[in-house]
């Protein structure tokens, strides 16, 4: 029974690092979304910019709310790990999201 509860926590640690990783990843992409190079040249463009600002807001938040529950709980518990997993959904999905805001904005240079 202690190897199972082992080995869980590994599977926690190793989402944490995931997430944490996603994060400074996360934090490149949106200082190039704000370079020059990524302008918005259409209005279109400028409604996705607009968008993907927003949602790294919340994912920001997001991340922030999950450490700081983690911090206040000494760690991750196993509920957490839904609320972790969820959080690499939306990375996923983020990621997706300004890779085709890029390429839009390339294509049109």
């Amino acid at each position: 029974m202690e190897h199972i509860a082992e080995n869980k926590t590994y599977q926690i640690q190793d989402l944490l690092i995931r997430m944490d990783r996603n994060n400074k990843i996360i934090q490149r992409l949106s200082k190039k979304l704000n370079s020059y190079t990524c302008e918005p040249n259409n209005p279109s463009c400028f409604e996705q910019l607009y968008d993907l600002k927003q949602n790294l807001k919340r994912f920001t938040a997001q991340q922030r709310n999950i450490m700081e529950l983690i911090r206040q709980k000494n760690g991750a518990t196993k509920n957490m790990e839904e609320d972790i997993l969820l959080q690499l959904k939306r990375f996923k999905v983020l990621d997706k999201e300004i890779a085709a805001y890029l390429l839009s904005t390339s294509q049109h240079t």
